[in-house]
């Protein structure tokens, strides 16, 4: 599933970047008075420190070790403990206080459609003012920086906001009642951005459930539609499946050790 969602990550980009453009052509007149509530905004640092912290909960949940979490995810021991000890509400404003000109970055490619739509005459007050009802809580000195590099065409290009495709598979494969309202949200738009990842998406969810209530008589009708129309690296696994079929089946229907079946899968070429 993450190998599927790697080579997709362009669909992801483009439907993103869609989008973008598409609300950028119809923007409403700015109320400055309406303040948006106060909340962070989503810049990258921000979302890796979302996403560290719920990976570092969910393998403490499961009983791991420091030791073993900082070698899961690669982290020191020290930041492994940080991230137990702290909460949420402490840590991402630190993150944000570590870059504080990221603050802009969810907003910039809105900002840079806006201002390719003006031809390059955007207001910069305008444009401070529109962002900040969409949730800028940055100052007028960081746009109109930016302003300026997209006029002196120095600006960097920017990067379409998308998850990345490990979290993506965690979203696919965990339970559904425990995603969040925004995680089903982003979940929904990336199966509309792909047709691939949906696809894979579905033959992922319904492998899930052959394991999960050991239904091995329907691995054959499973590896068959996954062979049929499913993206590369899923028909690549159902036809290693294929080559063990006896032993996969007798694990699916509790014959034999799920450690043996788990061993056969995750040390397939």
């Amino acid at each position: 599933m993450e190998k599927t969602c790697h080579q997709h990550r362009n669909c992801l980009r483009k439907h993103t970047e869609e989008e973008v453009a598409k609300t950028a052509t119809d923007v409403p007149e700015p109320q400055p008075m309406l303040l948006p509530p106060a909340e962070l905004p989503r810049t990258q640092i921000i979302e890796r420190t979302r996403h560290r912290y719920e990976d570092v909960h969910r393998l403490l949940e499961k009983g791991w070790t420091i030791s073993a979490i900082a070698r899961r995810l690669n982290l020191d021991r020290k930041t492994v403990r940080r991230f137990r000890d702290t909460d949420l509400d402490q840590l991402l404003p630190s993150a944000r206080d570590r870059r504080p000109n990221g603050v802009l970055e969810p907003f910039k490619a809105y900002f840079n459609a806006r201002f390719t739509e003006a031809q390059g005459q955007a207001s910069g007050t305008r444009l401070f003012l529109e962002i900040r009802e969409r949730g800028y809580l940055g100052s007028r000195q960081v746009v109109r920086k930016h302003l300026a590099a997209l006029r002196a065409g120095t600006a960097e290009p920017v990067r379409a906001d998308i998850p990345s495709p490990r979290k993506i598979t965690s979203w696919i494969m965990r339970p559904r009642d425990t995603l969040t309202e925004s995680q089903e949200e982003r979940l929904l738009q990336i199966r509309l951005a792909c047709p691939d990842i949906t696809r894979a998406r579905d033959l992922a969810r319904a492998f899930a459930d052959l394991v999960r209530h050991q239904r091995g008589y329907l691995l054959p009708q499973w590896i068959r539609q996954a062979e049929q129309d499913a993206p590369k690296p899923m028909s690549g696994f159902a036809g290693f499946l294929r080559r063990d079929l006896d032993a996969v089946t007798a694990g699916l229907n509790g014959r034999a050790s799920f450690e043996l079946l788990r061993t056969r899968i995750l040390t397939q070429p």
